[in-house]
């Protein structure tokens, strides 16, 4: 397990919370279905120098995105149609549309590689976020480990709901007969990675300490320390403040 440190925070941290940010950074570093660890790596690294990118704060201060031109700034060894799914996902994700999506694709990323990039991103940025909250440095990202990707795709993922391919519960097996564990529906968020199988688990591990297991987030009784009304209200505004695109 990775070994993070909490300490600056001055506060204390769940032991749930604690493992579950210690998995997610093992995940990240691990090679994935379609980037090797060292690549998830350096778009975990590009999305956190987003912030920083001239053109992305230029294109935040204008009407549409698409009115400004130019590159991306990155340490990363990426290319650009990459940067603009990393940048573009991590800084104005409200204004993504499906032609910017098609752009990608045509770019040059798989459907597939798309969807890991999504889920490194998102999952990356979420443990940053939770730093930022108790004010403390977000941690170094972690050593990639070696290894190739599986390049293994789903075979009973579908086209035709969302702008990519997704697993339906009905349609697990096989390998995917876990992916959505005791849940009889899945939430579509949860839907949305399930293209790498491996991402939509990786986001049921996150949920599960961060908000509900996905088994429970259709039960309006659940609580933990707020009832789950505090929940959704809490939520709800988070999501308002970082654009949620969802």
């Amino acid at each position: 397990m990775a070994t993070l440190d909490y300490s600056p925070a001055g506060v204390s941290v769940r032991e749930d919370l604690r493992d579950a940010h210690e998995r997610l950074w093992i995940h990240l570093a691990s090679p994935g279905n379609w980037w090797t660890g060292a690549q998830r790596v350096a778009i975990a690294t590009a999305a956190r120098s987003a912030v920083e990118c001239k053109l992305c704060q230029d294109r935040k201060g204008a009407l549409s995105p698409e009115n400004v031109q130019g590159e991306h700034t990155s340490t990363q060894e990426l290319d650009q149609n990459t940067l603009e799914a990393i940048h573009r996902i991590r800084t104005d994700p409200a204004r993504l549309s499906k032609a910017w999506f098609d752009q990608r694709i045509d770019g040059g990323l798989s459907e597939e590689s798309y969807v890991e990039l999504v889920g490194v991103v998102t999952l990356s940025t979420g443990v940053d976020y939770f730093c930022r909250a108790l004010g403390m440095p977000a941690f170094d990202l972690p050593r990639p480990i070696a290894g190739e990707p599986t390049r293994t795709r789903p075979d009973n993922a579908k086209s035709g709901t969302a702008w990519v391919a997704m697993l339906a519960p009905e349609d697990v097996s096989g390998p995917e007969s876990d992916l959505y564990g005791d849940a009889t529906d899945a939430p579509n968020i949860m839907r949305a990675l399930s293209l790498v199988p491996n991402e939509a688990r990786a986001l049921q591990s996150s949920s599960d300490a961060h908000y509900v297991a996905v088994a429970q987030i259709a039960d309006p009784t659940v609580r933990r320390a707020i009832d789950r009304m505090q929940m959704e209200l809490v939520a709800s505004r988070v999501s308002a403040l970082n654009e949620c695109f969802y």
